[in-house]
């Protein structure tokens, strides 16, 4: 980008670009989310956590609410371990014939029956645990993704009236959730240079009530502030528009779900995708008559600009490409366990969620100046 020249001949420094849009992100993490849905390759799974990972990487600011990655990640791995612990305690309805170790296994009483505690742990059960463990902590990568990315107070902003109040709750618990992670590190980092210990019991009770009295300091501030600037008011509108409101998006709402049970299983691909779009068509409907409740008005909206749509659309193709990719060739994105074969990468899918990068280009973090 060019420089230009301040009037004393001195170059200056170039503008930043505005940030994207935060429900492009969303959008973005939502659909390589949809698209882990489809697979249980480790391969694959593997390269959508890469994927999202390089973009958090490149993309994200230095705020409270983009050092919350590092829990999701934490948290995808709990899920892991957690699912492994039980397929080894409690088996799994996977039979197999590779036994890796047999444990104590716990007699249960006759009502018990199909259910045990112990016994042979054999590899398939476990490689399937694996498989379907993995796919889970991937999607909650991606949502930790775009809680990472996208500023939950500029999201706030883009939500329909309708959607405010509940918005609002939303944008709360999201934006306090890095604080309270940023007062625990604070605290325990100040205990350490005053020589004093910051873990065990004792640790966490001195870390813990002072970060409970910062939280809420912090509500009672935000309730007062938000009282006064009139949090909560709404305008009169016709009983007849509040109830055809409610039935178009409970309706709508109804349908979205009806419609993606449809389009995620393979007995209601008949149906699924109308069913999808008539819902969501009610839904926003709904929520444009909703919306006529809200008396607020939005400073300095942020433009869903070309940057935005084509983030979103690098998202939803590689979701799309993995729908079809399972229609096409379903043995390649569900490797099988029995017999035990190890999973291999499918080219055009995994050049798929490579689309997936195409964000790191075009929103990358503005350099600090040297």
């Amino acid at each position: 980008m060019a420089r230009m020249r301040a009037p004393g001949g001195h170059p200056t420094q170039p503008q930043p670009r505005a940030p994207l849009h935060p429900g492009a992100w969303w959008l973005w993490a939502l659909a390589l989310g949809t698209a882990a849905t489809r697979t249980t390759n480790p391969l694959l799974l593997t390269l959508l956590i890469a994927t999202s990972a390089y973009v958090v990487t490149t993309c994200r600011q230095n705020t409270p609410w983009s050092r919350s990655y590092n829990a999701f990640l934490k948290l995808a791995l709990a899920v892991v371990l957690i699912r492994l612990a039980f397929a080894i305690l409690l088996g799994s309805p996977i039979p197999g014939t590779h036994t890796l170790v047999t444990l104590p296994e716990i007699p249960l009483p006759d009502w018990a029956q199909g259910i045990r505690i112990g016994g042979r742990v054999h590899a398939e059960g476990i490689v399937f645990a694996l498989y379907d463990a993995l796919r889970l902590a991937t999607l909650l990568i991606c949502v930790g993704a775009a809680n990472a990315l996208a500023n939950p107070t500029r999201l706030l902003k883009c939500l329909p009236g309708a959607l405010y109040e509940m918005g609002v709750a939303v944008v709360v618990a999201l934006t306090f959730a890095p604080n309270l992670i940023a007062d625990v590190q604070r605290l325990r980092a100040a205990r350490r240079l005053r020589g004093r210990p910051d873990n065990g019991i004792r640790g966490l009770l001195q870390v813990g009530l002072p970060v409970l009295e910062g939280a809420l300091e912090r509500s009672v501030a935000l309730a007062a502030a938000m009282d006064a600037r009139g949090y909560g008011r709404t305008a009169d509108v016709p009983p007849a528009v509040r109830r055809t409101t409610t039935a178009l998006t409970l309706g709508g709402l109804l349908g979205v779900c009806a419609g993606t049970y449809g389009v995620l299983t393979a007995e209601g691909g008949a149906y699924g995708l109308p069913v999808l779009l008539t819902g969501l068509t009610a839904a926003l409907i709904g929520l444009r008559l909703g919306g006529r409740r809200a008396t607020r008005t939005r400073y300095r909206p942020d433009p869903w600009d070309a940057r935005a749509w084509l983030v979103t659309a690098s998202g939803t193709a590689v979701a799309a490409l993995m729908f079809l990719a399972a229609s096409k060739d379903p043995a390649a994105l569900e490797p099988g366990v029995i017999p035990l074969t190890a999973p291999t990468l499918p080219l055009w899918p995994a050049a798929a969620i490579l689309l997936g990068l195409l964000p790191a280009a075009l929103a990358p973090t503005p350099k600090e100046p040297s």
